[in-house]
């Protein structure tokens, strides 16, 4: 039998569905499993959104439609973000597509050629490597340390530019670490991507759930107009996680390339969903702000808590709703202490290195969750806790 083409061994999964997967097998023995492993916000889309998707379908929208998108949904999205975000774009710059994934996927899959570079951050988001790997491209990552508060070094991306880096990806606010990357800090890297004439990938599919500031978008600097593309979506902002809709906004000369993956691929994208999703970024009701302003009281909360765990140490993120969990004072490794709260104490979080080898010494825990799910997930934590507070207590 001929084997699959040798592109899949580059590539890797997602360690949040891997233990997800364990999680629920768990749950089938009878297991109570407290699920904080994805990044699944516990809401759902608001009633208008539903009642939009109804009506499209009652209106018979559920045909093929235009490849780029619905002309009403990339008109909706360039209003949004200059509403959102100050942007000004046209909607003859944004591409619908079934989700951010394929979206991230398109999107380098039209730029890289075989051996060209790619920036990325880590800890960051696996498919950042896995996709570039597997269309023949180099990831080479650029660190995101705690001495540094979480934020990329401008110096450290410089040092590593070399003559076959072609794309940088930026992604504010970050997964998993929850950070919001600096005006500063942006500016430099906007100012490395002119210099040395890169692509730049703004992944900016948690802009909206942000505490305590404004958002800044890469788009907002100069020289970014003819360079950099938005990658965006619906399944955090606006709870809309299994509709599978995301969006890229791309200079004018990309868009070609990108609606000829869609021909040569899904076509489109549905067209009744698309409808929901103008009434989604309307938001008539404030869903989302609502939603956001949930996730605050969480994350004050949860993160105090986490910080009462023997050798936890965790800084409230500025962004998202995940919390980055420093387990060094444990005296384990990241990978122990998360199969000990999975298999002992039914609560499921990711080992760091998931998100890369400077996530070793963490773990990932997503807050979106009710406040009763959390409390009861950090007291199972602390009963079981005595599995490594005798490590500490041998030091």
């Amino acid at each position: 039998m001929r084997p699959v083409a040798s592109r899949m061994a580059s590539m890797s999964g997602e360690g949040a569905l891997s233990v997800f997967a364990r999680a629920k097998e768990l749950e089938r023995q009878g297991r109570s499993i407290i699920h904080l492993e994805l990044g699944e916000p516990d809401f759902h889309p608001a009633t208008p959104v539903l009642d939009a998707a109804k009506n499209a379908l009652d209106d018979g929208k559920d045909r093929y439609c235009p490849v780029q998108g619905v002309p009403a949904l990339r008109e909706e999205i360039a209003i949004y973000l200059n509403r959102t975000r100050g942007l000004k774009v046209s909607a003859d710059n944004v591409v619908i597509a079934p989700g951010c994934k394929i979206a991230l996927f398109f999107a380098l899959m039209a730029l890289l050629e075989p051996g060209d570079e790619v920036l990325y951050p880590d800890p960051g988001f696996p498919g950042y490597a896995s996709i570039t790997l597997g269309l023949g491209g180099v990831p080479v990552f650029f660190e995101l340390a705690e001495r540094n508060r979480l934020q990329p070094d401008p110096d450290e991306v410089a040092a590593k530019i070399t003559p076959r880096t072609k794309i940088l990806i930026t992604n504010s606010p970050g997964n998993p670490t929850g950070t919001v990357y600096t005006d500063a800090v942006q500016r430099r890297l906007a100012e490395l991507a002119v210099k040395h004439d890169l692509l730049v990938l703004s992944d900016e599919i948690y802009a909206r759930i942000i505490y305590g500031r404004n958002y800044l978008s890469m788009l907002k600097y100069p020289g970014m107009e003819e360079r950099a593309l938005i990658i965006d979506g619906f399944s955090k902002s606006f709870a809309m996680t299994g509709w599978r809709l995301g969006y890229t906004v791309a200079p004018a000369h990309i868009v070609p390339a990108l609606n000829m993956l869609t021909v040569n691929s899904y076509t489109c994208v549905a067209e009744f969903t698309q409808y929901a999703a103008v009434e989604a970024l309307r938001d008539t009701s404030g869903a989302t702000p609502r939603m956001v302003n949930e996730f605050a009281k969480r994350r004050e909360q949860f993160v105090r808590d986490l910080n009462r765990v023997p050798g936890f140490r965790c800084v409230p993120p500025e962004g998202a709703f995940y919390a980055w969990v420093n387990i060094a004072g444990t005296g384990m490794t990241a990978e122990q202490v998360s199969h000990i709260m999975l298999e002992d104490a039914g609560v499921a979080a990711i080992a760091g290195a998931a998100f890369g080898p400077a996530g070793k010494d963490f773990v990932r825990f997503s807050f979106a969750s009710s406040t009763a799910t959390l409390q009861e997930a950090v007291e199972r934590i602390m009963k079981i806790s005595a599995a490594w507070q005798g490590t500490l207590a041998g030091r």
